[in-house]
């Protein structure tokens, strides 16, 4: 049976105690004691074995963010078609794998019938810079590449990634400079959550992001792992409703788990034309909330930042409860748009 949830996870704000800055490839440790290996604080390091930067509790991984470029590992090609082949670019700024409550992975990346998935990732299909299209999320045109910027921060019962990207047109032109903050926080009784900032500013003028052909995905992405029992859904109150609660879950037993879990998805209201459009792929599997609103073009204004906020919640057992999602969602709102 299961226990009856009084708060579910308390995601306090903390002090930094730790900061590592790496620049060109290079990780600098700036001050902060060494930690004992069953520590069961959650920390950010700079992973020797893949370079990139991974979030552990413990002996326990967390996350990867992949901020330098990823390869494609040695001999995929050869199992994705021909006419896929392109959507196999070298890809960076996204998260993979995010690891469940026994280890297991829940995201996939260089699946081979999507080569341009990527785990966690937020893209658009359409990007449109001075009257042309490109397309983040396929890897076509534009790209986010990393300038170096990156700070690991440790906190009160927390660990954050702060990095800086640019969106490069033709792979050489900066037209958007986007900083990523990935906010893990300690697990608690019945999961954990993981809190992700987006800032977004236009370098340049005449910028656009949109969903596939306006109306279709784009957004914040998420491709899962293989996964038994899958179900996907979604939950919008009532336009009429203020406040207007609204998630995302998958719900299922991942490869290599012994029991069910859930990965739930929350959005900020403070979100431009919350609540994103609940989309999702079974067969893949993939789901996302959508943003912008459907048949519209968001600008990018030069200058000014556009903020999306979405908070990850990773729990086990059987199905979290309407009621409990709701008591979630509001713990959420209650974080402000400037917490770093």
């Amino acid at each position: 049976m299961r226990r009856k949830m009084v708060r579910l996870i308390a995601c306090p704000r903390g002090t930094l105690v730790r900061r590592w800055v790496v620049m060109a490839g290079m990780a600098l440790l700036l001050g902060g004691p060494a930690r004992a290996a069953d520590d069961p604080s959650v920390v950010a390091v700079d992973d020797p074995k893949s370079g990139q930067i991974e979030i552990r509790q413990g002996d326990q991984p967390v996350l990867r963010y992949n901020y330098r470029a990823v390869e494609p590992p040695e001999g995929y090609l050869d199992k994705v078609r021909a006419n896929n082949r392109k959507y196999a670019r070298p890809r960076s700024n996204y998260i993979h794998p995010l690891y469940g409550p026994g280890g297991e992975e829940l995201t996939k990346d260089w699946s081979v019938d999507h080569p341009h998935h990527r785990g966690i990732y937020w893209a658009w299909p359409e990007v449109m810079y001075q009257g042309e299209l490109a397309d983040l999320h396929a890897l076509q045109k534009v790209f986010a590449r990393p300038t170096g910027k990156i700070e690991l921060r440790q906190g009160d019962g927390f660990a954050e990634i702060a990095a800086e990207s640019e969106w490069r047109w033709d792979d050489k032109t900066p037209i958007v400079r986007e900083t990523a903050t990935i906010r893990a926080h300690e697990t608690g009784k019945h999961g954990r959550c993981v809190d992700l900032r987006f800032e977004f500013i236009a370098l340049t003028e005449g910028v656009t992001i949109a969903r596939r052909g306006t109306k279709a995905y784009g957004g914040l992405n998420i491709r899962l792992a293989p996964i038994a029992g899958l179900a996907l859904s979604g939950h919008a109150d009532p336009a009429e409703t203020s406040p207007r609660p609204a998630w995302q879950s998958a719900t299922g037993t991942w490869q290599g788990a012994a029991s069910p879990s859930s990965l739930i998805v929350f959005e900020h209201a403070a979100n431009p034309d919350y609540p994103g459009e609940f989309v999702k792929f079974e067969y893949l599997p993939w789901f996302q909330p959508t943003f912008p609103r459907s048949g519209t073009r968001y600008a990018l204004e030069k200058g000014k930042p556009l903020v999306l906020q979405y908070r990850l919640w990773i729990c086990d057992g059987q199905p979290a409860s309407e009621a409990e999602c709701r008591a979630e969602w509001q713990a959420f709102q209650a974080t402000r748009s400037t917490d770093r």
